[in-house]
């Protein structure tokens, strides 16, 4: 087996559940899981009909450039959604199974090996794909804290020039997870102007761009590079159905960007034999063309964020985050003991800020902080955030 597998921590999730193993959580209370970022609205019907009309496609092999109609479909919804000229669906977009599979076998394809010491950049609280795609390829994880004074965006200026001298992929995610924070114009000026400087690819993870409040749209690379009369050399996005369309079951996603890269990429996965079934690509290709479930969705969330924010701001620090479906909050004591006592005491999963990040520089940057997933009906989240009240509550009158 490959050494570089011992390289490898365990996922938050395995984490959590080996820290509950030993808690007995209240059985008079109906359990509520607020730790996993899964979708748990419906699926919308289109969906399911396109996926039940095309079940032909069972017969056929796919094609892992995807199918003609797919690419449009993705191609017309960036131009749709950033307002920018539709990428070339042949060159420029490449359809994936999911934004998780892209991510991790992106850095395979582009990490180049023989150079000395290649690091892979990652924002810290970050998405754990990025570190096991960074140390599978060979490279190095070099973490960017991104801390309250910073707007939760990493701090590119404490990067060390020798990092960036080796830096081969810097990956970027807006909306945030876990903070739900969203990238300025300035920020991706910034890192376009280190990328130029540098040489490394932009690796930009945008699976959330679709819940958001209001019409405060996130800003995405594709478009910034737009507004900045730049093209897409360099850079590459990641997107979903998974959160837009409540489909993470689908496995269905696309890469966009430089043609020079893509084109590299699609050799990769050609090897890599992860092309997406016929039928997901017509289901998927409707879902890109349909926004009214979008909107709906998006509707269903702010009533959450309505509904519980106010209320958990009573007893944690928080703010309602720029996009996205979390909820990353100060608590008064350890993070990890937090939710280990939430879970005992009120039956509610809630997942640790400092299993979202390493310890760099000097500083675990989730530490003192829980990721709350509002993915859970109304009523439930509403119930969860009583639940935690409750709990802060308690934590209170045990302080002396």
């Amino acid at each position: 087996m490959s050494p570089r597998l011992n390289l490898l921590q365990p996922y938050p999730f395995q984490k959590l559940r080996q820290r509950f193993a030993a808690l007995t959580p209240n059985q008079d209370l109906k359990p509520i899981n607020l730790s996993i970022g899964e979708p748990k609205h419906a699926a919308p019907e289109l969906i399911k009909t396109a996926l039940i009309d095309n079940l032909s496609g069972l017969s056929s092999y796919p094609a892992t450039l995807g199918s003609d109609d797919l690419r449009s479909s993705i191609s017309e919804w960036l131009a749709r959604r950033y307002d920018i000229a539709a990428p070339n669906p042949l060159t420029e977009i490449l359809p994936v199974n999911g934004s998780r599979e892209a991510l991790f076998a992106f850095v395979q394809a582009v990490i180049d090996p023989t150079r000395e010491r290649p690091v892979v950049l990652s924002p810290n609280p970050f998405y754990q794909i990025y570190e096991g795609a960074a140390l599978l390829a060979g490279a190095e994880p070099w973490f960017v804290n991104c801390t309250a004074s910073q707007r939760f965006q990493p701090d590119w200026g404490s990067v060390p020039e020798a990092v960036w001298a080796r830096t081969q992929v810097a990956f970027t995610c807006s909306p945030g997870n876990p903070t739900g924070a969203v990238a300025s114009l300035n920020d991706w000026r910034d890192l376009f102007a280190l990328s130029d400087q540098y040489g490394f690819v932009i690796a930009s993870d945008e699976c959330y761009s679709e819940i958001y409040f209001g019409d405060n749209k996130p800003l995405g690379g594709l478009e910034a590079a737009r507004l900045l009369g730049r093209d897409y050399t360099r850079l590459v996005v990641f997107s979903s159905l998974s959160k837009r369309s409540n489909v993470p079951g689908m496995r269905s996603g696309f890469v966009a960007g430089d043609a020079q890269i893509l084109a590299k990429f699609l050799l990769y996965r050609t090897y890599h034999g992860c092309a997406m079934s016929p039928m997901v690509m017509a289901a998927s290709a409707a879902a890109w063309r349909d926004e009214t479930h979008v909107i709906e969705n998006r509707q269903l969330y702010a009533e959450k964020f309505a509904a519980v924010t106010g209320v958990l701001q009573t007893v944690l620090d928080l703010t309602l985050p720029d996009a996205a479906f979390y909820l990353w909050a100060k608590v008064p004591m350890d993070d990890e003991a937090f939710a280990a006592g939430l879970y005992e005491q009120q039956h509610v999963t809630v997942l640790p800020g400092s299993y979202l990040a390493r310890e760099a520089h000097g500083v675990n940057p989730g530490l003192g902080y829980i990721r709350i997933a509002l993915v859970a009906p109304l009523a439930e989240c509403i119930t969860a955030a009583n639940r935690i009240v409750n709990y802060c509550k308690t934590l209170k009158q045990s302080t002396p």
